[in-house]
């Protein structure tokens, strides 16, 4: 829901930061692989109870997330490159719940359990039509800058970086905001089969 504004707020400074790692020769693959690094280290960070320093390199792994994307929008953008992108963000989207639940497991598994069930429904019904908007060639008018389809919702990842940052502020309120998180992605799947089925069922 939020993306959108976000990437237009962030697009100014994420250009001028880009254009200097194309002078000096930064590849976007190497940005990519360099965020996920920083975001398994957050999910390290977090399983061990340090919070702040999880919420810092969580912060840090999504700078490096939206600086991949510029570059490669300044140099060449590649199918190889949008899908590493793709699937390292989902392998990290998954691992912050999963940190909560390692870091005390008696409050937080069953919560996280929820929550990653959930981002199972967003992230099947975001890239289940992604591929058959590709297949039937749907004109990507949300974000037309993406490397996939971009089918938007309730809980895009703006909302969820800005959830997992609250969960490393108030970590003692982790449940609370994995429930009600996960709510709103099941808000979002179903929109998204909604809105997904009823496009691909019509001709148009």
């Amino acid at each position: 829901m939020l993306d959108r504004h976000a990437q237009a707020l962030m697009r100014p400074s994420l250009m001028v930061m880009g254009r200097w790692l194309v002078r000096i020769g930064v590849r976007p693959d190497a940005l990519t692989w360099l965020g996920f690094a920083v975001g398994m280290a957050a999910a390290v960070a977090i399983a061990l109870q340090a919070w702040w320093w999880g919420l810092a390199l969580l912060l840090a792994s999504r700078l490096l997330d939206g600086l991949d994307g510029t570059v490669a929008r300044l140099t060449q953008p590649s199918d190889a490159g949008g899908f590493l992108d793709i699937t390292l963000d989902f392998v990290f989207y998954a691992a912050i719940p999963l940190a909560f639940a390692v870091a005390d497991p008696r409050a937080n598994a069953l919560p996280a359990a929820v929550l990653l069930a959930s981002f199972i429904g967003t992230g099947s019904s975001f890239l289940a039509f992604a591929v058959l908007a590709e297949k039937r060639g749907l004109p990507d008018t949300a974000m037309p800058g993406k490397s996939f389809y971009f089918l938007g919702g309730l809980t895009e990842a703006t909302e969820t970086i800005a959830v997992f940052a609250a969960m490393c502020v108030w970590p003692e309120h982790f449940a609370l905001l994995a429930y009600g998180f996960a709510a709103l992605c099941a808000l979002t799947t179903a929109m998204r089969i909604g809105w997904g089925y009823g496009r691909l069922k019509s001709r148009v």
